[in-house]
């Protein structure tokens, strides 16, 4: 087993040097590549991702906690934009997480949104590895650098409201109007529907999306809205 790159990859990324390198190529191990492997490898990284992600709660809690004096039902919300899987996905990616990624051939094909899964569940297990070996505060410092640094952002953002709150309140400050949400079609039998929403604001469609439920196809409809509004801001 050649852990070279791994070890590589702590070193450049993590800042540390692993004690038990074996710990860090298990929190790339997905649960696919083992069902391939079973002679030669013994454990996948859900364990990992377990641990990791109790990890990085409390590494997220323990920032806004000290650094912010805001009622708990702010800084819980704080908190998910922080720990969301597709914030942590993004961290994942940023510090090139894939190339090292151990999975089945049929996960290799898997779709852009499977993926986007997997990178998140592997930086949870990463942090759980990291702690074991390095210790907290050595998982605290790459929390610090790769999660925690993106806050101001979306602080000035508002992306840590979910999609419809955040319409909204754009909608409601840019052109004093309240969204509207309407269905435009629906596909599909009944026990497999597919909704269209359009989000209107001032009787002019800025967005639509769809979604298995009326409520899935509001949120991609308000997303949808958003990206409008960004790019007219741009």
């Amino acid at each position: 087993m050649d852990t070279t790159a791994y070890q590589a990859f702590a070193k450049e990324k993590l800042k540390v040097t692993f004690k038990d390198i074996d710990l860090l190529l298990t929190a790339f191990t997905h649960r696919s590549y083992l069902n391939e492997h079973k002679k030669s490898v013994r454990e996948h990284n859900e364990r990992l991702e377990f641990l990791g992600d109790a990890v990085l709660e409390l590494v997220v809690t323990e920032y806004l906690y000290a650094t912010y004096d805001e009622p708990e039902g702010v800084l819980t919300n704080w908190r998910s934009s922080l720990v969301r899987t597709e914030s942590i996905g993004a961290a994942a990616a940023k510090y090139d997480f894939e190339p090292l990624l151990r999975l089945s051939r049929g996960e290799k094909r898997g779709s852009e949104r499977a993926r986007a899964q997997i990178l998140a569940n592997s930086f949870e297990a990463v942090i759980g590895a990291l702690y074991l070996d390095q210790g907290y505060e050595a998982a605290k410092k790459f929390l610090t650098e790769s999660i925690i640094s993106t806050f101001e952002e979306i602080l000035e953002t508002g992306s840590w409201m979910d999609a419809k709150s955040h319409l909204q309140e754009l909608a409601q400050s840019q052109e004093t109007a309240t969204p509207v949400y309407k269905v435009m079609k629906e596909d599909g039998p009944d026990h497999d529907k597919i909704f269209t929403v359009g989000v209107y604001v001032n009787d002019k469609l800025r967005g639509q999306g769809s979604g298995p439920s009326k409520q899935a196809a509001q949120q991609k409809a308000a997303e949808a809205a958003l990206a409008y509004y960004q790019q007219a801001k741009a």
